[in-house]
């Protein structure tokens, strides 16, 4: 159980606020890079409008959508090899924010800047660094799902969550859900997931988890006709999931981004390592996933994507923490917010996060996962 206070402090994300400090550390995905048109899209994350455009060089850019002189939308400016030049007046605004040209102005435009972050692409993803020191950002970690060539790739992104983004990351240590809401579910309800859930359910007579690196690690001990040691992928730090996926064609390795919008919406960003058998080598594709809820607010309860959306927003806008009852099996995400809130606790002393940071170039490379052990071939 949380005071109200301290859900605050995990939950908001806004300019300013703790965890909104902490998660601009971490590059993180704006949109996939076929969805610009023209060039430019509009997008908001973390409370913040912004406009993410790309340059005739190919060189991407990221400025606050409104133009600081009078409050215009730069969605419908002029792109330019150096920068993005405002509708209205023709302010224009190179890509680390600085006023470039006030035309019509005797007085350089010297001073003059609007909000603006690095962005990087990487398969087929553009990412985004709003951090304190834009002029020197991190690595971007480059996830081998992001990086491999010898498979086809596809990137998905799912409509909005009307929900808080930690009651969606937090289902990730919540390690023993996956019994009754994909195993158990699937079966009683005869659904589509009944055989693939048939993994899922079997009896859990133990789990544990471990701070790593990367974030948590967790594994879950199954008993009954089947017993097994399941090591999952570690919950990496602070809003990721890596997990393999079985689907008719094979497996799947997926890596999933749980991105604020605000304080009550979410953007999910799916990237998979497809099949050999469903396409080309090296190819990316993008898809916008359909919207499967209904209209009446009922949730499609079929597969296992729509399963977990209906328990993260049924928890409301923000999650009511002040009135909880935890057991033992909720230790993974009494850890992980413990977490949380030491790594919030560093960034307002003024350092920098320690966990799932990638400081070594030569480790960067590819950051791969053993697909037997689960663990990853190459730490951080």
């Amino acid at each position: 159980m949380l005071t109200k206070e301290q859900n605050d402090r995990l939950t908001l994300v806004g300019p300013g606020t703790p965890c909104g400090k902490l998660l601009r550390h971490y590059w993180q995905p704006l949109c996939a890079a076929g969805e610009l048109e023209q060039g430019r899209k509009r997008v908001r994350i973390m409370g913040e409008d912004l406009i993410v455009f790309r340059a005739p060089s190919g060189k991407y850019g990221c400025l606050a959508e409104h133009c600081p002189h009078r409050g215009t939308s730069l969605f419908f400016g002029f792109i330019e090899e150096d920068g993005f030049r405002c509708c209205y007046h023709g302010w224009k605004f190179g890509f680390d924010g600085a006023c470039i040209e006030r035309p019509f102005e005797k007085q350089p435009p010297d001073g003059h800047r609007t909000h603006a972050y690095p962005v990087e692409e990487l398969g087929g993803v553009l990412f985004v660094y709003m951090g304190p020191h834009p002029e020197r950002p991190p690595l971007l970690p480059r996830w081998d799902v992001l990086v491999r060539n010898d498979l086809p790739r596809r990137v998905r992104v799912l409509p909005i969550h009307h929900c808080n983004w930690l009651q969606i990351q937090e289902n990730t240590p919540d390690t023993v859900h996956t019994f009754y809401l994909h195993g158990h579910f699937s079966v009683v309800n005869d659904l589509p997931t009944k055989h693939t859930a048939g993994f899922f359910c079997r009896p859990i007579v133990d789990y544990d988890w471990k701070v790593c690196d990367w974030g948590i690690d967790r594994t879950l001990t199954y008993g009954g006709d089947n017993p097994e040691i399941e090591v999952r992928p570690p919950m990496i730090f602070p809003n990721i999931l890596r997990t393999p996926e079985g689907s008719p064609e094979g497996l799947i390795e997926s890596i999933h981004w749980r991105v604020p919008v605000d304080d009550t919406h979410t953007n999910v960003f799916w990237v998979g390592l497809m099949p050999a058998k469903t396409g080309k080598a090296g190819e990316t594709t993008v898809e916008r996933m359909p919207d499967t809820k209904k209209a009446d607010g009922v949730f499609d309860m079929s597969d296992f994507y729509s399963q977990d959306r209906a328990v993260w927003e049924t928890q409301g806008a923000i999650s009511d923490r002040m009135r909880e009852d935890l057991g033992a099996s909720d230790r993974g995400i009494v850890m992980f917010r413990r977490m949380l809130e030491e790594q919030i606790e560093r960034v307002e002393r003024g350092e920098e996060p320690t966990v799932a940071r990638v400081i070594d170039a030569q480790q960067n490379q590819i950051i791969a996962f053993d697909s037997h052990t689960r663990r990853p071939a190459k730490h951080l």
